[in-house]
């Protein structure tokens, strides 16, 4: 694992110790690791967004439509699940 060191005024790193210790980290770095993975799949939610919000129209969606979504999700489920 490489390192990296960062600055930070006494507010900012007040506010750190802060959230490791009542959030349960091990350390400051396992916080920070945590923010830049929540920061990673806020930009990849927002590209798939984006990428949608470009795309086609496609047919309006129905009961059926979900009904199917759903028994999708129930196979996969039984797959996923051991038994």
């Amino acid at each position: 694992m490489s390192t990296m060191n960062i600055s930070l005024p006494e507010t900012l790193k007040t506010f750190v110790d802060m959230q490791v210790s009542q959030r349960g980290y091990g350390t400051s770095s396992e916080y920070v690791r945590e923010l830049i993975r929540k920061d990673q799949d806020r930009l990849q939610l927002r590209e798939l967004l984006l990428t949608g919000a470009g795309s086609a129209p496609t047919a309006p969606v129905n009961a059926t439509y979900f009904d199917g979504l759903r028994e999708r999700v129930h196979q996969a489920t039984r797959t996923l699940s051991p038994r």
